[in-house]
């Protein structure tokens, strides 16, 4: 008796693991294309990757700028 009781709880248990990783496979799968979609709609305008790097990297300083209302 015990051991399907051990059984049931060790299915439960993989089967909220693997909800738990499906759920963060989905979140990178789809960050991941959002993000090859924006790089493509730059590279269409002229922009490199490069340039969105380097806008991301000056994002901290450009959002404080802004909140202290200087240009």
């Amino acid at each position: 008796m015990s051991s399907i009781i051990i059984l049931v709880a060790a299915l439960v248990v993989a089967s909220l693991v693997f909800r738990a990783l499906f759920s963060v496979f989905k979140t990178v799968i789809s960050t991941a294309i959002a993000l090859f979609i924006i790089v493509v709609i730059l590279a269409v305008f002229g922009f490199s990757p490069e340039d969105l790097l380097q806008e991301v990297t000056k994002l901290p300083e450009t959002l404080q700028k802004l909140l202290k209302g200087g240009s």
